[in-house]
């Protein structure tokens, strides 16, 4: 071998060289090292067509997970499948596998529509039994109520849903009106904790011209345990034929309205233990 200014003038041999080194096991960077060959082109070229010696190959960890991959493949399972069986990405099975056929799907889409609304059915019954059982420890921890507990939560109820008294109209009158059942009961009840009896109330149903009037009245009635002809003439609602309206199924029943005579004083007391409420809740703040 003779190198010349940093050229190498007789090419092949030192190739003879590069590749007897190259076969007696040598890495490119002993035969560099030997030969003094430091330009990369040229030893690449020295050594081509020999390959490199066992010891100096890097062991592939993909290799066998490319292996395994396309095992996988050809056995019809999915990229998702696969993902998930060997945990590597998608983009990296679809490289290993994509000179393979696609597998035939297991599944019709009749099939696969009624796993998908099973699975869905599934899971919106397991959501079910999640809410239910926050409802009834949420329910079960309220427990029984005091008079006071349910006075205060009386006063509420009625500064939600109940006529209030203006400075440019005089109402002071306790005037309540709502759809719930449920709220009309707790709202029975605390009329009943004032001393409210029934004889003192006016019933009147406030509903939609075109619902069935009779049968809310009698639901109504049944509710606060009174005849139907206890009842005052219905509140008709005039219907709007541009809007479209959602509440027409039989459950719908209208509002009861409760107005109870003679109750200027217990509304002021109301108002005033609504404010009392304000006022104690910010200086718990």
């Amino acid at each position: 071998m003779t190198a010349l200014n940093g050229k190498y003038a007789d090419f092949e041999a030192l190739r003879e060289q590069a590749v007897a080194l190259r076969r007696e096991g040598l890495s490119l960077r002993q035969i560099r090292d030997r030969l003094k060959v430091f330009n990369n082109e040229i030893l690449r070229r020295l050594v081509q067509g020999e390959p490199p010696p066992e010891w100096t190959k890097r062991p592939n960890a993909k290799d066998d997970l490319r292996a395994k991959a396309r095992e996988l493949r050809l056995q019809g399972l999915t990229y998702d499948q696969i993902e998930l069986e060997l945990g590597c990405s998608k983009s990296s099975i679809s490289l290993w596998v994509r000179d393979l056929p696609k597998p035939e799907p297991r599944y019709t889409n009749e099939e696969r529509r009624a796993r998908m609304n099973a699975g869905l059915a599934r899971l919106r019954a397991a959501q079910d039994v999640d809410r239910h059982e926050t409802k009834r420890l949420a329910r079960e921890e309220v427990g029984k109520l005091s008079d006071r507990e349910l006075f205060l939560i009386g006063v509420g109820l009625y500064w939600a849903e109940g006529t209030k008294d203006k400075s440019y109209s005089r109402r002071e009158a306790l005037y309540f009106i709502n759809s719930d059942p449920n709220m009309i009961k707790t709202y029975l009840r605390w009329l009943e904790l004032l001393g409210v009896t029934r004889e003192r109330m006016r019933l009147r149903v406030s509903i939609h011209e075109s619902a069935d009037v009779p049968a809310a009245e009698a639901f109504w009635a049944d509710l606060v345990g009174v005849n139907v002809s206890a009842f005052q003439k219905a509140t008709l609602k005039k219907h709007n034929p541009t809007t479209k309206r959602k509440n027409t199924a039989d459950t719908y029943r209208g509002c009861l309205i409760i107005y109870v005579t003679k109750s200027a004083d217990l509304y002021r007391r109301m108002e005033g233990a609504w404010y009392g409420i304000v006022l104690g809740a910010k200086s718990t703040a």
